[in-house]
């Protein structure tokens, strides 16, 4: 009896490549969604906020000292060492500035690498000790004790190591 080629029989789908090529896409979009799944599950964002509204009258606090600084003439000068931070503040009335303030140095994505110090001067000069800073954009705030005034500003380290501080705009 003659056979012809395509009486052969076809081994089983299993032995042939093509099906394994077809369920191999789906299957990496699975193992995608497993691994995204557990990287959200294990990291907090702390960009969502629960009570909106809370947030948006801290907002408008948050403009009221910024404005408040703004009436007193404030104007700031910071110089960023590797290791310290030099701060020079000046107002309309030079006596009424605190003699400490606070400086909260934070990165905008790195929430571990934040720093918050309080720091003791007069006559308008402030200088502390800081961890060192990695490369990067930083923002630096600045408050009073009795947090009724704040001026921020931000910097590229290490390339910009002054940092002018201006509530007033000019």
């Amino acid at each position: 009896m003659n056979t012809t080629p395509t009486d052969k029989t076809q081994p089983p789908w299993y032995k042939q490549g093509w099906p394994w090529f077809l369920i191999s896409f789906p299957a990496i979009a699975v193992v995608a969604g497993i691994i995204t799944f557990v990287i959200a599950a294990r990291t907090f964002d702390g960009m969502v906020v629960d009570d909106y509204y809370k947030e948006g009258r801290a907002i408008v606090q948050t403009m009221g000292r910024a404005e408040h600084a703004r009436e007193l003439g404030l104007k700031a000068h910071l110089v960023v060492r590797s290791d310290s931070i030099r701060i020079e503040l000046d107002a309309l009335d030079v006596t009424n500035l605190p003699e400490r303030i606070f400086l909260t140095v934070s990165h905008p994505t790195r929430d571990g690498m934040d720093q918050e110090v309080l720091i003791e001067g007069s006559g308008g000069v402030y200088q502390t000790a800081l961890a060192p800073l990695s490369t990067g954009r930083w923002l630096f705030l600045l408050e009073d004790e009795s947090r009724s005034w704040r001026m921020n500003g931000a910097a590229y380290l290490p390339t910009e190591t002054e940092i002018r501080i201006d509530p007033s705009g000019s």
